[in-house]
């Protein structure tokens, strides 16, 4: 096997997540502190992956979605947008180490429910039916605003909801104020050079033509301190897989967490999505996705980045990989990641690729 890719071509481990006593002193320092940095669908199966490794999982989430519920909530109480930060508590309400490490199912409308935590998760996930006001909320959103307004402050809120369901781990905005996403898009104008500033999150996803960059507004924004602080005590820090411009991009685009991600001592591995997103990514190539992000962020650096072997075929392909790879200093890793006959990250596959390459490191 060529050093540094392939990596994840070895006969499938068993990893189970350590049932580690956080009143225990001992169990703690042998747990290790991982941060996984994302948002949505992405972010989730991220969790769910690292939580087969350790019960120390710090969820960082973007904060920038602007439609559905989210959106509603936003424009109504001026609340940082709860659906990510809904989904991210979920996944860590779930139980991986209960399930088949071979690849059981993750879905919770799959997931038979096990005990109240479990039940719990479904819960905060369920959205309303119906026509009217409440038609299209997930629970979730709804409790997380709730408990916002009351205690005035979003972390608080995410940590009662940690205390109240005995989460190990924690959820944390990437800033502590709603943001949005500006970006500048070429392929709208009969001059392809020409290009358009558009702006929110759901209209950069939805607009036809191709993303050339994205900000953030404020583009200044305020960091979360607990964010920033995790980071820096991290053994293991995941950025990826998710959607490109709007769950992966903005956290090098908050300048103390970039600043953070540079000075943190933790390892850290970067996971490139299985196949273009509609609408963001579009035609981009595995390539492409990290020369994007090196535009936004050329002095991030990641110690592994991580592809699935389906979406870059042996070759020519590949060896230009390992070159915009070395843009970040990174080596190359490649492996079998999907879900069989699903372009999503099989989080077992995931757990046992990040628990070889760290070769025992994340055991202190």
């Amino acid at each position: 096997m060529t050093p540094g890719v392939g990596a994840g071509d070895t006969a499938p481990i068993e990893v189970r997540l350590e049932e580690a006593d956080p009143g225990e002193a001992t169990a703690d320092r042998a747990a290790p502190r991982i941060v996984a940095l994302g948002g949505g669908h992405g972010l989730y199966a991220t969790l769910t992956a690292m939580r087969y490794l350790s019960p120390h999982v710090t969820a960082v989430v973007t904060v920038a979605d602007d439609g559905g519920s989210s959106g509603r909530l936003r424009a109504e109480l001026g609340v940082i947008p709860p659906g990510d930060l809904r989904m991210a508590m979920s996944a860590l309400m779930s139980a991986p180490a209960a399930r088949d490490a071979a690849g059981a199912s993750t879905g919770l409308d799959e997931e038979p429910v096990a005990d109240r935590r479990e039940l719990w998760a479904q819960m905060l996930q369920h959205r309303f039916g119906g026509r009217g006001a409440l038609a299209g909320h997930p629970v979730g959103n709804l409790v997380l605003a709730g408990l916002t307004e009351v205690l005035e402050d979003p972390v608080l809120a995410l940590d009662e909801l940690v205390a109240l369901f005995g989460v190990d781990g924690r959820v944390l905005p990437m800033s502590t104020v709603p943001l949005e996403i500006e970006a500048d898009v070429s392929g709208l104008e009969s001059d392809p050079r020409i290009s358009r500033c558009i702006r929110g999150q759901v209209a950069v996803a939805t607009t036809p033509g191709k993303v050339r960059r994205v900000r953030l507004l404020p583009n200044d924004p305020p960091a979360c301190d607990d964010a920033i602080a995790a980071i820096g005590a991290a053994d293991l820090v995941v950025l990826g897989p998710g959607s490109w411009f709007s769950s992966v991009i903005p956290h090098v685009l908050v300048p103390e967490q970039l600043r953070a991600l540079r000075e943190t001592s933790a390892r850290k591995m970067l996971f490139v999505n299985l196949a273009p997103e509609p609408g963001e990514t579009t035609g981009f190539s595995v390539e492409r996705h990290l020369h994007v992000l090196h535009a936004h962020a050329d002095s991030f650096r990641i110690d592994d980045i991580v592809v699935d072997a389906a979406s870059v075929p042996a070759g020519r392909e590949r060896e230009h990989l390992v070159r915009a790879a070395e843009l970040f200093g990174a080596r190359l890793h490649v492996g079998d990641l999907a879900r069989p006959g699903k372009p999503v990250h099989d989080p077992a596959k995931v757990a046992i690729l990040v628990n070889e390459l760290c070769e025992g490191e994340l055991s202190r």
